[in-house]
């Protein structure tokens, strides 16, 4: 059985609690599940445990299946959940009041297994595929502003700003993209847990922005590692017409270091800016 952490989860939500209980009976061998026995409880159970798909009893005291599901649909953070009502209507007027409530399937009582878990695949699948597609639009939005911004920016450096200042400007510079870069860094969050959080925060980074970069390990010494990139964030083509774009990739991964509360020391072996096949990072424990 594979781990609950690699399970989707799905919130079972019915006044009767044999109602919970067989559907729970039908999916705990395949998905994780939770309980709710009202409408409130749903509401608080979605914020709290974050389900990947709903299965909402419609006929249900206070707050009923269809007011439910109009407030999760009406909420930006839970309009893509998919929500499967599940009830002993079978009127016309019934489903159609489901859909107008926002309902992405139902399944009339008593409910069939075989049936119940091929409706569930299909939605997540479907869910999985939105999440994905998401993921990438926020990643490309991501690329565009930050590219954007050194677009305007670099020109001007080369060619307004005294050779003494330009160091303390690119500092700065790096500062701003780095922490603009930050705010929508997915994944950034849980990167402690990983076995170099360092390289793995690197390398998040640069690949979404577009790069191509890995984290290996340098056999040889265990207090260093390096970062290879197999193409560059910034484009082959834009960081050779503006070589500042490989010093700038250094200073947000000492930018990083000092978030992550490492002590660095970082060496630029190689960059494609430069004409290089791949770009070299080389990060060694200091002192």
């Amino acid at each position: 059985m594979p781990d609950d952490t690699r399970r989707s989860k799905v919130l079972i939500v019915d006044d009767e609690p044999m109602n919970v209980e067989l559907l729970q009976a039908y999916l705990s061998s395949e998905y994780v599940t939770v309980s709710a026995y009202n409408g409130k409880e749903a509401l608080e159970k979605i914020n709290g445990e974050k389900p990947d798909i709903l299965l909402l009893d419609i006929m249900m005291p206070e707050m009923n299946g269809y007011d439910v599901c109009k407030l999760i649909k009406s909420a930006e953070d839970t309009k893509f959940l998919p929500v499967v009502m599940v009830t002993a209507l079978s009127n016309k007027e019934d489903r159609i009041r489901g859909v107008e409530a926002g309902a992405d399937d139902f399944l009339i009582k008593p409910v069939d297994k075989v049936e119940l878990t091929a409706r569930i695949r299909s939605l997540l699948r479907i869910k999985h595929l939105h999440s994905s597609l998401q993921q990438e639009k926020d990643k490309l939005e991501m690329q565009n502003r930050v590219r954007s911004m050194l677009t305007r920016i670099i020109p001007t450096i080369f060619k307004i700003i005294p050779l003494e200042q330009k160091n303390m400007i690119v500092h700065q510079m790096t500062n701003m993209v780095v922490e603009s870069m930050l705010e929508s860094l997915m994944g950034y969050e849980d990167i402690n847990s990983k076995d170099n959080p360092l390289g793995e925060a690197c390398c998040m980074l640069m690949n979404q922005l577009g790069g191509s970069f890995e984290s290996k390990p340098n056999a040889e010494d265990n207090n260093s590692f390096c970062l290879k990139g197999s193409s560059c964030p910034w484009g082959a083509q834009e960081a050779q017409l503006n070589p500042i774009l490989c010093n700038l990739t250094r200073g947000a991964f000492a930018r990083l270091a000092e978030r992550i509360d490492y002590d660095m020391d970082i060496e630029v072996l190689s960059t494609i800016g430069n004409g290089d096949e791949q770009c070299i990072f080389r990060f060694s424990k200091q002192g």
